[in-house]
């Protein structure tokens, strides 16, 4: 018989909502651990029945440019002590799946996206370099601060220090391009030029990193070191599967981050030309790379996926945050650095883990949670705040608009920072429970995202 879901346990969650009665809890085994994994293809990330010991709570060492092969023996344990331990962490008991075999990620999370519950991990504070998964945060940040239909010329120092080898959208000095444009440039091409441009729009590079820190701090994604908006690999660049979820977890609350990341294809404005007197300017198709969202030669589509954003660079190796939804649970799944040299290996490993999450959730007890940012408190006590994200407009329903790029400035992320009570394939209404309230919340992403066909 399945384990019985939890009731609220932490102050800032479900305090209003009424579960159905708890059934007899089956006795758990010690928490699991196993070692890292190595660079060699054979490794294996199930879980054997150890026990960690718990390391002291303080953070891993300074960031480093080039990680070591295995974590350090301290770690973070923002979110629970054993977050912090090296190894798979995941509770068992009956009725809950082991975990995939041959997973070879230096560090993955499962974690639900609503209730914050941390279903499994492993080495989840790993504080690596992020690659173009960092791109969630520069969003996170900037995008409110834009209307979508702001129009920008770009300039030459617009494009200056990109970093060479760079993703690139294709933007040209001398065009014009709506916000709109860059944002689909961001996620869909991973486009450095357009996190440049936006950047500059947003005071240039040094003051977009300066608030992505802040932000990343007010998230308490506190393994969140950025030296780049575009996470181009720079000497202590780091993030960590964690936080690279609580920061997707931020963005997917806000209107503009969804479509965005959801976005299979889209036209991306060209060059513009004279001819004959008349003035044309032609467009070009831009896919999304999320290999999960479009399908590749070797993968299909994931039933459900919807976002989020993918990374890969010499130092990082690839990298992947994602959100799918399967049977009226939504869970987030980070992935990094596969050790395994396959085609598309980060999202086949990732594709395992929502497997197991999706088989797993209501029957696994959760090995930590997503905390809430700083200032949640402090925003459920103020009516009529608001972060939807959409630039320069009002959540539905709600009233004024927020400027800062903080996810908690919205009653939503009272319940634990949450504030994603979503639904993906529609028709589904999920309660989220706040210090003295409830809300109730869609999130009503595009068709394209619905049970697509491979493409």
């Amino acid at each position: 018989m399945p384990a019985p879901k939890k009731t609220a346990r932490r102050s800032l969650l479900v305090i209003s909502v009424v579960l159905s009665s708890a059934l007899s809890s089956l006795v758990l085994t010690a928490p699991v651990s196993v070692a890292a994994p190595s660079p060699s293809p054979s490794t294996s990330a199930s879980p054997s029945p150890s026990t960690s010991a718990s390391p002291s709570p303080s953070t891993s060492a300074s960031p480093s440019a080039s990680p070591s092969v295995t974590p350090p023996a301290n770690m973070s344990t923002v979110g629970g002590e054993r977050l912090g331990m090296p190894g798979a962490q995941v509770n068992l008991a009956s009725g809950v799946p082991v975990l995939p075999k041959g997973l070879s990620a230096r560090s993955w999370i499962v974690a639900d996206a609503e209730s914050g519950d941390v279903l499994a991990a492993n080495n989840a504070h790993w504080r690596l370099p992020p690659a173009s998964t960092l791109k969630m945060l520069f969003a996170d940040t900037v995008l409110p601060k834009f209307a979508k239909t702001q129009k920008h010329k770009v300039v030459p120092s617009d494009l200056a220090g990109i970093g060479s080898g760079s993703s690139m959208v294709g933007i040209k000095e001398g065009e014009t391009y709506t916000v709109h444009d860059l944002w689909l440039g961001v996620f869909l091409r991973s486009g450095n030029d357009a996190v440049h441009v936006l950047s500059q729009m947003n005071d240039g590079i040094d003051n977009t990193v300066t608030e992505m820190n802040a932000h990343a701090e007010e998230l308490q994604a506190l393994d969140t070191h950025a030296v780049s908006p575009d996470g181009y690999d720079a000497p202590g660049q780091v993030s960590s599967a964690y936080d690279l979820t609580l920061i997707a977890r931020s963005g997917l609350q806000k209107k503009d981050f969804r479509e965005y990341s959801s976005t299979v294809s889209a036209k991306f404005p060209g060059e513009t030309t004279k001819k004959k007197g008349k003035t044309t300017r032609g467009s070009f198709e831009i896919q999304n790379t999320n290999r999960l969202l479009t399908g590749d030669s070797d993968m299909s589509v994931y039933p459900g996926i919807a976002g989020v954003k993918n990374g890969n660079t010499t130092n990082a190796g690839a990298t992947f945050t994602g959100v799918a939804e399967q049977g009226g649970k939504v869970l987030l799944v980070t992935v990094m650095n596969p050790q395994k040299e396959e085609s598309n290996e980060v999202y086949k490993e990732t594709a395992q883990l929502f497997d197991w999450g999706f088989k797993a959730a209501g029957k696994v007890e959760p090995v930590g949670e997503l905390v809430p940012p700083k200032s949640a408190a402090q925003a459920s006590a103020q009516p009529g705040a608001n972060a939807s994200g959409e630039a320069g407009g009002t959540d539905a329903g709600g009233a004024g608009t927020s400027s800062k790029p903080v996810a908690s400035a919205t009653a939503e992320t009272a319940s634990g920072g949450m504030g994603i009570a979503l639904s993906i394939t529609g028709g589904l209404l999920v309660v989220l429970a706040g210090a003295a309230f409830l809300v109730n919340r869609r999130w009503p992403l595009p068709d394209l995202v619905r049970r697509r066909p491979r493409p």
